[in-house]
Formats: C-alpha cells, structure tokens, sequence
C-alpha cells in the first residue's frame, strides 16, 4: 500500500485549525493540483473562490451554523461555473442555447467536486486538515448574493482546511458489500437489519468519540433526517432558476 492509499484511508474531517497559515506558494500549488483535476469534454466549467474577508467568513459560518469558519485558516467555495464559457460563446458570436440546462449544470457540479477532491488528496499528503463544507448551502439565495455570483454560476461544496489542531477518531465506513455492487442495482430487501453490525459500530464510535459523544445508529441517524432539512434548503431549485439554471434557455 502506497503513501497516497495510506493518506485517503486515514481521511477524517478536521474542524480546528492552527492559527499558522500555508504559504502563498502553498496556496498556489493546492489550485494548480485541483486544476489538473479531470474536466468533463475539457470545458473546466468550475472556478475556486477563496474566502479571506473576515466579515464574509463570519457570514458564512452563520449559514452553516459552523462557528469554526470564522477561524478557519483557509476557506474556499468550490462553484459551478457556466458565465465564463457562456460569454467566451458569446464573444465568437456562437449560440448559447444549454448553459442553463441540467446536463451542463451538472457536468461543471461534477467538475468542481473533482476538483476539490483532488484539493483534499493533496492537502491531506502534506499533512494539512481539510472539511467539506456543504452546511455553506443552508441559505443558497443569501450565499450566492453574499458572493456577487452572476448567472450561471453556483455554488457546489465549501472546503476548509489548515494545519490540524485536533486527531479525531475515524468514522467507520458502510460496509464494502452493501456499497459495492456488480452491473446492476441490488436493493436491500430489508436494511436495517442488513446493517445491523454497522449500527453496533457507530453506535460506539459516537460513544467513545472525544467529543460531542452520544449514542445514535447510523440507521436512526438517516432515518430522523429523512424528515427535515434546514429550512432555506427548501429554496434550492428556486435559488438554482434564479442563476439561470433548470429552466429554458434565455
């Protein structure tokens, strides 16, 4: 097993940070790496904003009711991003007829999340922490005027990472058996007892963890949330239309 396996199988979420900083030439190799990131038909619809204002870090972390962003080294917003080839189109006096439309949008959601995943492998080989934030999506409307986004441009993911003030337990994983499958779908027939031993698991992760312990099954867990989501999150398609996106073209 190489480093690098070594590294993604040790992931965990850090969510305190050294008041140290990374370099600027720190910075700039972890955007080069997400860079070289695949790109869905090589159109690299996605742009990394990096949150450094204090005020709009401190907005942000009232979004997501994640007190942490505030003194998170390092914040960035992962978007997707459809202005930027929808005006080069426009330039060369080509068409643009599909920058709303879900397929694209989709194509540059991927190409952002791939490229802040290759952001975290990175991050992690050199030791830094880093958390996904998508808690920055609580409020869609308020984040995408918070950050001047034009039309065709979204937020995908928010990411957080520094030097590690904290070693937090590693969360078990479903079991490969359940998540791995061959050809064709295969529906549990009866899942909570399938995952029976994996509740056990958690329920003793959460138990035993350092902080915020409780006791929870990760079927009860899932199961509660099914109910409810924050409620701004209600607004997503209708923060979505107001982009430009999942609804005829203009």
């Amino acid at each position: 097993m190489n480093e690098t396996i070594q590294t993604q199988l040790n992931h965990r979420s850090i969510r305190k940070f050294k008041k140290q900083e990374l370099t600027k030439e720190e910075v700039d190799l972890l955007v080069e790496v997400a860079q070289q990131a695949p790109t869905s038909n090589f159109r690299q619809s996605y742009s990394i904003l990096r949150i450094t204002a204090p005020q709009l870090k401190q907005e942000l972390a009232e979004i997501g009711q994640q007190d942490y962003l505030e003194s998170a080294p390092h914040l960035f917003v992962f978007l997707v991003d459809q202005a930027r080839n929808t005006k080069l189109a426009q330039e060369q006096g080509a068409p643009t007829l599909v920058q709303g439309s879900p397929e694209r949008f989709l194509a540059a959601f991927s190409d952002a999340l791939i490229a802040a995943q290759n952001m975290v492998v990175a991050a992690e080989s050199m030791g830094l922490g880093t958390v996904y934030l998508g808690s920055i999506l609580n409020d869609p409307k308020r984040l995408c005027q918070l950050l001047a986004l034009p039309d065709y441009v979204y937020p995908a993911v928010g990411l957080a990472l520094g030097w590690p003030d904290q070693d937090p337990e590693k969360k078990p994983r479903l079991p490969k058996e359940i998540v791995h499958m061959e050809n064709v779908y295969q529906e549990l027939e009866h899942p909570v007892a399938a995952l029976k031993e994996y509740d056990q698991a958690i329920e003793q992760y959460y138990d035993l963890r350092s902080s915020n312990n409780r006791l929870e099954a990760f079927t009860t867990k899932v199961s509660r949330e099914m109910a409810t989501s924050p409620a701004k999150r209600a607004e997503t398609l209708a923060a979505l239309q107001e982009q430009g996106f999942f609804k005829e073209s203009r």
